[in-house]
Parts: C-alpha cells; structure tokens; sequence
C-alpha cells in the first residue's frame, strides 16, 4: 500500500484509539452526575442541571466511542453467515457495505452541521428549566461523526490491503 495511506490508517488509528478511550472514562462522569442527581433529590433541593448533564454526557460517550468501537470491531454484525467466512472474504463483504456506513454517517454530519450552524446562528438553548446552549453537544456530535467517516476509511483501506494480500502496520 502507499505510504500515504499506511500513514493515514496509522494517524486515524491512533487518534480514535486515544479519543475512545478517554470517552470509555465519561461512564465515570455519568455516574458522578447521576449519583449527585439521587443525593440532591433525597438530602437537598433537586438539581436542575443533573439530567440534561447525563444525557449530554451518554450523547458524548456514545458518539466519541463510535469511531473507537468501529476501530474494535465491535460493531454488531448479522453473524449467520459472516462468522463462517474466510478474512479475505470478510474483507470482500467489508469493503462494500462501509459504503453505506459511510452515506449513512454522512448524512448524520449533514444534517447535525446544519443544526449546529443554526444553533450558533439563533444561540438556541435547550426548552428545560436549566436552559443551557445547545450548540456544544452539537459540536461533540459532529466531530463524532467525522471521527466515525474517518474510521471507516481507514478500515477500507484495511480491508483493501487484506483482500491484496498486505499488511498495514
């Protein structure tokens, strides 16, 4: 394989293999806040902060972690048939089906860049008592969202130079 895509899979890798596990520590931040949530409900005057905390906190964990779990393989799979193949056809039935992962993750970044474009635009803020702005959670989902395109063009390229016969790494 070039070295330009040796480089890029090597870059990707290691970038997303670093984001994803820092984002495998947000449980722990989740917890925290979920664990103020009960304790402030039960000994003092409830938070108004602590649910959509949670929920932008699971959004952050779940779509950082994406691009790691692609990385991982431990994306699920209809394992009827694929389990029972050969690497190289598994990397045949990879190489074509990323490209609807791709579209699909695609689409998601279309349509959460322009979210976020009228969130910076209008400064709009959630519609609970807390009112935070919106548009950080956006950028997280976004820069997730390329992470993931970014992931998956790396395990293309993986599955080219398999089906080649090369090794990347």
């Amino acid at each position: 394989m070039p070295g330009f895509i040796c480089a890029y899979v090597t870059y990707v890798d290691a970038f997303n293999r670093r984001i994803g596990r820092l984002a495998m520590y947000g449980i722990f931040l989740m917890v925290g806040v979920l664990m103020w949530s009960s304790i402030s409900k039960t000994f003092f005057m409830p938070s108004l902060w602590t649910l959509e905390s949670a929920q932008f906190l699971m959004v952050a964990y779940y779509v950082l972690g994406g691009a790691y779990a692609i990385q991982l393989n431990a994306n699920v799979r209809m394992d009827l048939f694929y389990g029972n193949w050969s690497p190289v056809k598994r990397a045949w039935f990879d190489a074509f089906t990323v490209f609807f992962l791709i579209f699909y993750l695609a689409v998601l970044l279309y349509g959460g860049f322009e979210s976020l474009m009228y969130s910076f635009d209008y400064g709009q803020r959630s519609r609970t008592a807390w009112r935070p702005y919106l548009w950080p959670i956006k950028a997280v989902m976004c820069f997730g969202f390329v992470m993931m395109i970014l992931q998956a063009i790396s395990q293309l390229f993986k599955d080219i130079a398999l089906i080649r016969g090369v090794a990347i790494k």
